[in-house]
């Protein structure tokens, strides 16, 4: 069975609803339609990120991995041009 996906918000209302419901985990989960594990690394990630632990929750993992992506790029390109200016003040005093 593959992994679902959940968004921000539903997550949110997710942990809200364990904290303040006085049902189990397990009981939270199973109305909701996700696996009581689930459930309860959405709850461990939250208290970790409020606790200040260094740990990142999904969100931030997500957006951290994207920004990585990003700068290799960014830094790719630059070397490219590095190298093109390189070329061409080359070629420019050859021809003088």
């Amino acid at each position: 069975m593959g992994k679902r996906k959940y968004n921000d918000e539903f997550r949110a209302q997710a942990i809200r609803l364990a904290r303040t419901s006085g049902q189990s985990i397990r009981q939270v989960a199973a109305d909701l339609g996700v696996s009581n594990e689930t459930l309860g690394q959405w709850l461990r990630e939250e208290t970790a990120a409020a606790a200040g632990t260094g740990q990142l929750n999904a969100a931030e993992r997500t957006e951290l991995a994207e920004l990585r992506r990003r700068v290799r790029i960014l830094e790719t390109e630059r070397e490219i041009l590095k190298k093109a200016a390189a070329f061409f003040a080359q070629e420019t005093d050859r021809t003088r």
